[in-house]
């Protein structure tokens, strides 16, 4: 009877653990949830890049706001700075606005910088999202850098969308179902 119960007892420790081997791994939700909005303002930023005719780029509403080319490379510029800084280096360009003129310079300056972030995003986990940098003065959370990249991002999407709202276009995040 005790050999039994033994064994009851080996096999019943055994089978939570063969099914646990199963499960499928959980999301890490604090670095999903996050680099989820980063995606959709990247993808906007994107589409709004590609929307706005060549020729356009140079457009500026006023002689002292940026031209649509100039807000674009400041994205660029300001994405490798904020994710460089999320993980303590310094992103490969720096000059993209005041630099790159054309939508094919422009675009792929964008898209390298996206990149660049895209990498530091598969870097993260929820617990080096925690961790802590030197950015702004202070110390911050890589996950607080990194949000801050994307709100800085949404703010200059804004932007964009009214360049080509004057342009009569109508920007990406109004022509789709949200």
């Amino acid at each position: 009877m005790k050999l039994r119960f033994a064994l009851l007892l080996i096999v019943s420790a055994m089978v939570p653990a063969a099914f646990a081997q199963s499960e499928a791994p959980k999301p890490d939700v604090v670095v999903a949830s996050s680099k989820g909005f980063y995606t959709y303002a990247k993808t906007e930023v994107m589409k709004a890049a590609e929307k706005m005719p060549a020729e356009h780029y140079s457009f500026r509403p006023t002689d002292d706001v940026r031209s649509y080319a100039e807000v674009l490379g400041h994205i660029a510029d300001a994405t490798y700075g904020i994710c460089g800084g999320a993980i303590g280096k310094k992103g490969p360009e720096g000059s993209v606005e005041k630099t790159k003129k054309t939508k094919p310079e422009v675009m792929t300056a964008l898209k390298d910088a996206f990149t660049f972030c895209d990498e530091v995003w598969a870097g993260m986990t929820s617990a080096k999202m925690l961790e802590t940098a030197k950015m702004f003065g202070g110390e911050k959370t890589r996950v607080s850098i990194l949000d801050f990249n994307t709100g800085h991002t949404y703010e200059h999407y804004g932007n964009l969308s009214t360049y080509l709202r004057m342009k009569k276009i109508v920007p990406p995040s109004s022509e789709e179902a949200h």
